[in-house]
């Protein structure tokens, strides 16, 4: 799974049949240390996540193992908004702090 951030949405009026209804959003990916990688990816929104928030991602074929993406040809999913992380008992994000 990957972390990032939303930081942006994709338009597409015109696109593969099966996409359609799916929001696509621009991902910039972190490390664990919360710091960015410098690495961004689109990926198919299944839960419906807004700018800014913090997500969890799959890729590859895990992809288009949910019910929004089942069987649609996309390589990237939203499958998560992340309320908190928590690493050696540490909080390193907390979405409400």
């Amino acid at each position: 799974m990957i972390i990032g951030e939303v930081v942006g949405t994709i338009v597409a009026t015109r696109k593969e049949e099966r996409l359609e209804g799916l929001k696509f959003q621009i991902v910039k990916i972190f490390d664990m240390d919360m710091k960015p990688t410098g690495s961004f990816l689109v990926a198919a929104d299944a839960v419906g996540a807004g700018k800014g928030e913090m997500v969890l991602c799959s890729q590859g074929s895990s992809a288009r193992l949910t019910e929004r993406t089942e069987n649609k040809p996309i390589d990237a999913v939203i499958m998560g908004i992340v309320d908190t992380i928590e690493i050696g008992g540490e909080k390193i994000f907390e979405k409400y702090a």
